[in-house]
């Protein structure tokens, strides 16, 4: 890291943490983006760890882009770079952390310490009183290196209940802000999270609004309405990327059932020279022109009936891999490849058939973690977060190695040219592998 005083931007930034998954963290992220755009402030906003659906909302909600920062996935440098970058143009930064605070390694704070974040502390207090301050005092106090700038109840609707929280607190963690509860403005969700941004977008918008007042309403004199502490922000120039996909054109998956993609991964596949452009296996009835496929991932269970109804894209598709052409399936993208997918009302629909075997929904159990792609082109970090299974598909090339466990991860899957997993790629962990992934000749 740049220790050079002239290199640093400073920036008042937060992050929001909780004691677990549930607090509303993503709720008030959202409302408190919004309050301080509508106050004309340029508000940029990052999400910790994997995730594509948070940053849909958060992205609506602060009107600018959201990237993801792992310390793990994406890389120490890459997280100090991006927030480095915001710095320069923003007038506050906000960062929504993952599950509880301590929780996973790296964790959210372990963010907040490397980069001297200020942490609040978003905590669901319905049903406690005094024992959400003991709460939120053990979780400020936990570790040395984690500056917690103070408390936001969540869901404190009166204002005893706010007295009762506010006086036990040390004055080391000050009370922020009693958010009443108002499902006005909770977002909704669905079975792999929220509902993605692009499907309730003007009721987003309303809630978005409601959120700003909901802030307003409910923060603490000299608590969440004023702008956090500056910190200091150095840059991490990152390793120049070749342009080795000059030339070759990508045609990307992108609709209601094919969405989860990182900004970062178009970013850098641009940034290696390709080209760009989408299509939607719901609606088109042919591919564009191009020199490779992905099929990312996303909701096509929601959507099976319809994918298996567009025979002309489905037929488009296969032949695209009867050419050899290289293909990536991500998860969505990988049951899509299969020979059949039952939803999640029981009902089997034909896939495309390019990989063998069948899809399987299966309710509320699932797989999630974080692990590398153990790939004939290299290793690229990524996350598995799926509720379905997969039967009768042929042996792997390989599996996914797990961040922290020794037993195999998601299975790899090749046929001609077409590259398929459960797992979601993180392409700026190892952009040389990528290009070679996408067709890139291998270099001597």
């Amino acid at each position: 890291m740049s220790t050079a005083t002239e290199a640093a931007v400073y920036c008042p930034a937060m992050l929001l943490a909780a004691p677990a998954s549930g607090q509303g963290k993503t709720t008030i992220t959202a409302a408190l983006a919004r309050y301080f755009r509508n106050q004309g402030k340029v508000v940029r906003v990052f999400k910790t760890g994997p995730d594509y659906l948070d940053p849909q909302i958060l992205a609506q909600a602060s009107d600018g882009p959201v990237e993801q920062l792992d310390l793990w996935m994406a890389g120490e440098n890459y997280c100090q770079q991006k927030l480095y970058e915001a710095a320069r143009d923003a007038d506050l930064i906000l960062v929504e952390g993952v599950m509880g605070m301590f929780d996973g390694d790296p964790s959210s704070a372990d963010l907040a310490a490397r980069f001297n974040l200020p942490l609040a502390i978003v905590m669901n207090v319905k049903g406690m009183a005094q024992t959400a301050a003991a709460i939120a005092t053990g979780l400020a106090s936990f570790r040395d290196d984690v500056q917690c700038c103070g408390l936001i109840a969540n869901n404190c609707s009166t204002a005893r209940h706010a007295e009762l929280i506010r006086d036990p607190l040390p004055e080391t963690v000050p009370l922020l802000a009693c958010l009443r509860t108002d499902d006005a403005v909770t977002l909704p969700e669905r079975h792999l999270g929220l509902v993605q941004a692009e499907e309730v977008k003007d009721e987003l918008e309303q809630r978005f609004e409601l959120g700003a007042q909901w802030i307003a309403d409910g923060a603490e004199p000299g608590g969440l309405t004023e702008l956090p502490p500056a910190v200091p922000f150095y840059p991490a120039p990152l390793p120049v990327v070749t342009p080795r996909l000059e030339g070759r054109t990508i045609a990307i998956a992108r609709d209601r059932a094919f969405s989860f993609i990182y900004d970062a991964n178009l970013r850098l596949l641009r940034e290696l020279g390709a080209e760009l452009c989408f299509f939607s296996p719901l609606n088109d009835s042919e591919l564009p022109d191009a020199d490779a496929v992905w099929l990312p991932g996303g909701y096509p269970e929601l959507h099976a009936a319809a994918l298996a109804e567009n025979q002309p894209m489905q037929d488009a598709l296969r032949e695209f891999h009867r050419q050899g052409k290289p293909m990536l399936a991500e998860c969505g993208g990988l049951l899509y490849s299969l020979e059949s997918l039952t939803d999640l009302a029981e009902s089997p629909h034909r896939m495309l058939g390019v990989l063998g075997g069948e899809g399987t929904m299966r309710g509320k159990r699932g797989c999630q973690g974080m692990q590398t792609a153990m790939l004939p082109e290299g290793e690229i970090q990524g996350h598995a977060h799926h509720r379905s299974r997969s039967d009768g598909t042929p042996d792997p090339i390989g599996h996914g190695r797990r961040q922290r466990h020794s037993a195999p991860g998601e299975a790899i899957y090749r046929e001609r040219g077409l590259t398929a997993s459960y797992l979601h790629l993180f392409f700026p962990s190892n952009p040389d592998a990528v290009a070679r992934l996408f067709g890139a000749e291998i270099e001597s």
